[in-house]
């Protein structure tokens, strides 16, 4: 692994989110003697939004997501590094169909409701067969707990020297709900995304429409606002799930001013996201903020 950056910042200790298990398992698509796989598992009935690379060549993932994508449900995402499936052709969308189809059946879903993502290598096939083999190795791993957060931080890490993640707590009309994310990123940052993977977990219980506006406000002020290198990617996804797990009164409107709350929280974890891959940029012996104003 690379020297941590001496602008890296401790992994915070989070809670658990109701209705969200984690697991991570070492695989051997191309790192040896760490995790390379991550397995989240969503409480059925989970809706999702998510935000992906403008780049008109996205990798086989993004394409796989921004297809399921209009069904606005989510029943587990499962994630590799070290290879980023992009320029793979047919190989590389039957890597998705594969593993799609494996988790479905691991879970009784609809292969639609399993959200994928890759980063790693671009041009070379990723091995299917290990991460379609891998998945019901990590079954048995989930794990509803505070520690299982790092370790699928560190899954998905490839270039990064240090784990990202952010957490807070929000009301939705008087009723308390918890926010969770963690990301990868540290070299081809560039603004509208760059190169990261973001996944943000609450337990309220918001439609995906709902999610979808809250999740593009966010991102327009956090990781579309960050720049390392001045280079994009072709694998970007920030998905937003939300488990309802946590009972309030319905909300239908992402104007609604009972949103206020869950809104600047969600804002401010991004945001702390977003720094920490500038943090971590490749070399990176600084960090700057501009702050532009009139």
């Amino acid at each position: 692994m690379p020297t941590v950056s001496p602008n890296a910042v401790a992994f915070p200790a989070m809670s658990p989110i109701a209705g969200v298990r984690l697991a991570s398992y070492a695989a051997g698509i191309r790192y040896q003697g760490r995790d390379d796989v991550m397995l989240v598992e969503l409480a059925p009935g989970s809706t999702v939004a998510g935000v992906f690379t403008q780049s008109t060549m996205p990798g086989q993932p993004v394409i796989w997501c921004q297809q399921c994508l209009p069904r606005g449900t989510v029943r587990a995402v499962v994630v590799n590094s070290g290879n980023a499936n992009v320029f793979t052709g047919r190989a590389g969308w039957q890597v998705c169909e594969s593993t799609a189809a494996t988790a479905a059946r691991l879970f009784d879903c609809d292969p639609r409701d399993i959200y994928l993502s890759s980063t790693g290598v671009i041009g070379e096939p990723p091995p299917a067969d290990r991460i379609s083999a891998a998945l019901p190795h990590i079954m048995p791993l989930l794990d509803p707990s505070a520690g299982a957060w790092e370790k699928a931080a560190r899954a998905i890490m490839t270039t990064d020297t240090f784990p990202k993640g952010a957490t807070a707590t929000a009301s939705i009309d008087g009723t308390p709900v918890r926010i969770n994310g963690f990301c990868k990123g540290s070299g081809m940052i560039a603004p509208d995304m760059a190169t990261m993977l973001s996944y943000v977990f609450t337990d309220a219980a918001l439609p995906a429409p709902v999610l979808q506006a809250l999740l593009a406000e966010a991102t327009e002020v956090s990781f579309n606002c960050m720049t390392v290198d001045g280079d994009t990617s072709t694998s970007d996804t920030v998905l937003l799930c939300a488990t309802g797990c946590t009972r309030h009164l319905a909300i239908s409107d992402p104007g609604d001013p009972r949103l206020a709350g869950f809104r600047a929280a969600l804002r401010g974890v991004m945001i702390d996201l977003a720094k920490q891959i500038a943090r971590d940029g490749e070399g990176a012996q600084k960090f700057v903020t501009i702050d532009v104003t009139g």
